[in-house]
């Protein structure tokens, strides 16, 4: 525990900080697993609901410091490639 005023006060704005950064995180985390569920099971609606709900968090979790642009751009890619299997046609 520190001594110094201005340490404690660093302390406090750190646990703020770390607070913020962890449900922005879990957010994330829960709606990109959100919308990789909805594809696993192949419902095409609920899917692309789940990937547009997810894509504007993936798109400012930069912004936010939570992730690398090139690994959001990576979950988007991913993402938008697996909803086009699901809602492909199936040939014959």
């Amino acid at each position: 525990m520190p001594i110094i005023k201005s340490s404690i006060k660093d302390l406090r704005r750190t646990e703020r900080r770390t607070a913020r950064n962890r449900a922005a995180q879990g957010k994330l985390r829960s709606t990109l697993k959100r919308a990789r569920t909805a594809i696993a099971a192949g419902q095409s609606d609920a899917a692309q609901q789940a990937v547009a709900a997810a894509l504007p968090i993936i798109d400012r979790a930069p912004g936010k410091g939570i992730l690398h642009k090139n690994a959001a751009a990576r979950h988007k890619s991913r993402l938008m490639r697996r909803l086009a299997k699901v809602n492909a046609p199936a040939s014959s």
